[in-house]
């Protein structure tokens, strides 16, 4: 149980009421910002705004999957009010304060370390990458469905990274009859598609492996699918870049070509926010336990 401590949710989508949710249920005093439209209560916490939190009293801050922008301001699906986190904030909280937010940017960074506070990125974490690639697949699926005229199974289909959400899209789409061949780098990888019974290229070789692709899946996040790669391709070619963005597309140069390309990072909070939720929820929950043992509260 995380009876006791004190915790700051500011902004976020549907994913975060999966985390108040869970931490409400563990007892926790929660301070919710950003929520002032959102309908449902949880026990336990209470709507305020950013400077009614109790900075002093803190024991951690959970931001959204997307940190904040370049200016500090928080994304809050649950409310019109423009939210900005700032270093004056960081700098009220007890020195063992801990930040949790999905990614980062120079700005959340720099008040971190100006207020001299753990900074916690979740997805850089394997735990979240690995359970978050289950819904991240069934959306690629989802895609690949309304934008084709044809079956997934037998359809020609490049998976660019072997990552830990390349791995599971080369095979779930194997398992459903797709003729799946991966690009990678590392020697390690490429030994690894070859012995998932996929077909293995070096990135490098990657402008020839494509002119006979349906479906094209890029993982990763720098510009692999140039104008050199996308001159080899085909208009019936279906380009889905799961990267970060700007993604690893020119995209420009794919529609002048013809070819279909969708950016499309972020799929598990678009596709099935309470399952996303739920796992940043319960990975969350175990390092705020880690907190709590430590400060011995």
């Amino acid at each position: 149980m995380l009876t006791g401590l004190k915790i700051a949710v500011i902004g976020g989508d549907a994913r975060q009421l999966e985390i108040i949710r869970k931490l409400t249920e563990q007892q926790t005093d929660i301070y919710l910002v950003g929520f002032d439209q959102l309908d449902h209560g949880f026990t336990g916490a209470v709507k305020c705004n950013i400077d009614e939190i109790p900075y002093q009293q803190i024991d951690s801050i959970i931001l959204p999957v997307s940190a904040t922008t370049g200016e500090g301001v928080v994304s809050t699906v649950f409310s019109n009010e423009e939210v900005v986190l700032k270093q004056e904030h960081l700098d009220q909280t007890p020195a063992h304060c801990v930040i949790f937010s999905g990614i980062s940017n120079a700005y959340l960074e720099n008040i971190a370390a100006q207020a001299n506070r753990k900074l916690v990125k979740l997805f850089e974490r394997d735990d979240i990458a690995i359970y978050n690639s289950i819904p991240t697949v069934e959306g690629t699926i989802m895609l690949a469905i309304q934008h084709t005229d044809y079956t997934i199974h037998g359809s020609q289909v490049a998976v660019l990274g072997l990552g830990r959400t390349g791995m599971t899209i080369a095979r779930t789409f194997a398992a459903l009859g797709a003729n799946v061949k991966v690009g990678a780098r590392s020697s390690a990888h490429l030994a690894r598609i070859t012995e998932m019974g996929l077909v293995p290229f070096h990135t490098d070789e990657l402008k020839e492996h494509v002119k006979d692709i349906d479906i094209c899946i890029n993982t990763i996040p720098s510009m692999i699918l140039n104008q050199t790669v996308l001159s080899r391709m085909t208009p019936k070619t279906l380009i889905l870049d799961l990267a970060s963005r700007p993604g690893g597309t020119d995209f420009k140069y794919a529609e002048k070509q013809g070819i279909k390309a969708l950016l499309a990072p972020g799929l598990p909070g678009i596709v099935a926010p309470k399952t996303a939720g739920q796992i940043l929820a319960n990975v969350l929950s175990k390092l705020l336990a880690e907190l709590h043992a430590e400060e011995g509260k």
